[in-house]
């Protein structure tokens, strides 16, 4: 049985700690400086591979002693950002396995510094983006001959919108400001470039509904260092519904909130509700040539949210953890396999769906999920990436 250690007890470490714990193949401790809001988690998936922990994960002298107490194989950060270069190094120290959920890329860079040498895996970015959208993409790349342009969209969306902003809550607040405020990377002739976030806008027709697409921050992950030489362009976008970038920038740019995050923060969560009826967009799509044509395939997938263990849970959190569990279930399954610092894109897309967890990304997987996956691109090529996907 694996030994885990899952910090933070929010909306992702819940579902994470449960879906691992209830798997049967996993003995589990969920650590929150809210000792209460661990065991509330525990309460409520009730099983008995599940233990709450009061811990401190900043306090890096207390995360040491409880590790030294409780050994684990591995590490999971569901963290906010700022926290995951001190829980690495413990990792580090304690000779665990690492895992996070961050979008910030110089919080990434730590951590590959950190696993220099490291006979243990260190896969920081394990959520929807940075993480699966770069699996999915990365599995279409391996289609083509030669490279033209690679797309990568995600949306996390309240399925009936009716604010201003057009927006819910679904994630962390200090995640998302990030995303919105950070300087964005892209590839250009080759080039790793920056670009400015909140700019790029374009519109996307998915099923019919109109969507706009943006520049943000992290969600290409270390995809254009692996897979970004000798193409025109590798772009990462988030989706959301029209109007929403016009609004972000009046807050972001006009008013100047980039430069007060906290206040920005207090606006957003005091005004823009939070949902479990939200829907999450996935969209890849790579150009490129196939036997001397040049052909386009896309992975689009919608998934809504599902009941897991009697309860209900918002995509958001289902993709998110799905993504990660998927992550930590192979490495873990495969100890020899993974060494040092692992990049989302080392995971095949085949190898994810036909997990046990990241079943909850294909359509069929759960009785559930009222996703789809679609893929279009030359006919060879259609029936293997179906053949992946389905």
């Amino acid at each position: 049985m694996h030994r885990v250690l899952i910090l933070g007890a929010g909306k992702i470490g819940s579902l994470v700690s449960g879906l691992l714990a209830e798997s049967g193949s996993y003995k589990v401790g969920l650590g929150d400086v809210d000792g209460a809001a661990a065991e509330a988690v525990v309460r409520a998936h009730g099983s008995a591979h599940l233990t709450p922990y009061t811990l401190d994960a900043t306090d890096s002298g207390l995360l040491g002693k409880h590790l030294a107490s409780h050994p684990v194989d591995a590490i999971i950060s569901s963290l906010p950002y700022y926290a995951n270069t001190a829980v690495a190094e413990a990792a580090r120290k304690g000779q665990m396995h690492y895992f996070d959920l961050t979008e910030d890329v110089e919080v990434t860079r730590a951590v590959r510094a950190i696993a220099t040498g490291a006979k243990e895996a260190f896969v920081p970015q394990c959520g929807l983006a940075p993480g699966f959208i770069s699996i999915a993409a990365a599995e279409l790349i391996t289609h083509f001959d030669e490279l033209r342009a690679v797309k990568m969209r995600v949306g996390a969306l309240p399925q009936h919108p009716n604010n201003v902003l057009k927006y819910s809550l679904t994630w962390s607040t200090e995640g998302l400001i990030n995303e919105y405020a950070n300087p964005c990377q892209a590839v250009s002739d080759g080039r790793l470039v920056e670009v400015a976030p909140l700019e790029g806008l374009e519109e996307i027709e998915i099923d019919g509904t109109l969507y706009e697409a943006f520049n943000t921050s992290g969600g290409l992950g270390s995809l254009a260092e692996t897979r970004g030489a000798h193409i025109e362009s590798m772009n990462y976008k988030t989706i959301r519904y029209p109007g929403h970038c016009e609004q972000m920038r009046l807050l972001m740019n006009d008013l100047k909130l980039r430069h007060d995050r906290g206040t920005l923060r207090r606006i957003l969560e005091n005004a823009v509700p939070q949902t479990l009826q939200d829907v999450v967009i996935v969209y890849a799509a790579v150009t490129g040539m196939q036997d001397g044509e040049l052909r386009e395939e896309n992975y689009v997938n919608k998934i809504y949210p599902q009941v897991i263990a009697g309860r209900l849970w918002s995509a958001i959190q289902v993709t998110t953890a799905a993504g990660i569990t998927a992550v930590v279930d192979i490495v873990l399954e495969h100890k020899n396999r993974y060494h040092g610092f692992v990049a989302q894109e080392q995971f095949r897309l085949t190898e994810i769906l036909a997990n046990r967890f990241g079943h909850y990304y294909g359509p069929g997987g759960s009785k559930d999920l009222s996703g789809k996956v679609v893929v279009s691109g030359k006919t060879g090529h259609q029936r293997r990436t179906r053949a992946a996907t389905a």
